[in-house]
């Protein structure tokens, strides 16, 4: 531990010494208050109560399951997205993506990421029931991808999910599993109210895209991701040691209610919107990402106008590292 840590008031391991009982939370007998770990067992099930207290109580804490010290306020793991102080990890979007991508045309993937939607939609108009997760979300990226490269449907799953894929997208092309996932959240909040998915039914362009941003804010595909940093950095809660691991605590920066109103509110028309799994830059697998987000609402109800969640269904997210619904159970027809 630095000089710099023991000033801040930075203790090592996943406790923090609390001198006042009355300007902190109770704490347990020796004077110490013991910090969540993101990795916990029910924080599989619901991640956002340890995000909460570790924004809230431990905006710097090491944790010994990661091997990392864990940031999970909006200001600091958005900084470290991005400060050159932390090693690059790569994101796709990214300002590196631009170098790795040549010869793409915008135009065509906007035309295979279309055709796909409305192939894999129209294959389940006539069920009386579908998973839209297993049925949907699992192909349209591979799908989209295959149709780009030439790939023969029957065996895209086996060629975009290898080399094939990262002639297209360079080092992105291991993000298709990750736009399954973003792509199956997506669903899952249109559906979940009425009046959102008969909003978003018609709804033009740039509000079918303002709704993808606030899913990927409210429930990113990707829960944690690393760094390291190449000097000390002060952060909240006291400084990172020069060369530590650091875990970024996405799904939890995603909800700060000091970067967000209301943050656990999905809301597509809010004035606040932001996202940290995608970088601002040029990457095909984020253009692809947000025109299958696009082409997934057009498609499907066009092919299937009474689209509605089973009866009694509620999509249930869960994972720790990557987070999304495992089942989106609907009824086609209403």
């Amino acid at each position: 531990m630095t000089s710099a840590g023991r000033a801040a008031g930075v203790v090592p391991g996943r406790v923090r010494a609390v001198a006042d009982p009355a300007a902190g939370p109770p704490v347990p007998p020796g004077g110490r208050t013991v910090a969540p770990s993101p990795l916990d067992a029910d924080a599989a099930l619901d991640p956002h109560p340890v995000h909460r207290r570790l924004r809230e109580e431990f905006p710097l804490t090491f944790d010994p399951l990661l091997r990392a010290w864990v940031l999970s306020r909006y200001a600091d793991v958005a900084t470290a997205l991005t400060d050159p102080r932390f090693s690059h990890g790569h994101r796709p979007g990214d300002p590196e993506c631009a170098r790795a991508h040549v010869d793409v045309d915008l135009a065509e993937l906007r035309a295979v990421a279309e055709r796909t939607a409305h192939v894999l939609a129209r294959r389940l108009a006539g069920r009386p029931r579908a998973d839209l997760v297993a049925d949907f979300c699992h192909w349209l990226p591979a799908g989209t991808v295959a149709a780009a490269l030439g790939v023969p449907y029957r065996d895209m799953m086996r060629l975009v999910r290898g080399r094939a894929a990262a002639a297209l997208a360079g080092e992105c092309g291991g993000q298709i599993a990750v736009r399954e996932k973003a792509l199956a959240s997506f669903l899952g909040n249109v559906l979940a109210d009425p009046d959102r998915t008969a909003a978003l039914r018609d709804a033009p362009r740039a509000l079918v895209a303002r709704a993808w941003t606030e899913s990927l804010r409210r429930d990113p595909p990707v829960q944690i991701a690393v760094r390291r940093t190449r000097e000390d950095v002060p952060v909240s809660g006291g400084i990172l040691p020069g060369g530590s691991s650091v875990a970024l605590l996405i799904g939890s920066a995603g909800r700060d209610p000091e970067r967000f109103r209301e943050p656990d509110r999905f809301d597509p028309l809010r004035d606040d919107p932001g996202q940290l799994t995608y970088g601002p830059g040029f990457c095909p697998a984020v253009i692809l990402a947000g025109f299958e987000a696009e082409y997934a609402v057009r498609a499907l109800f066009e092919a299937m106008p009474r689209l509605r969640p089973a009866d009694g269904f509620r999509p249930e997210p869960t994972g720790l590292i990557t987070r999304a619904p495992r089942t989106l159970m609907v009824l086609p027809n209403g």
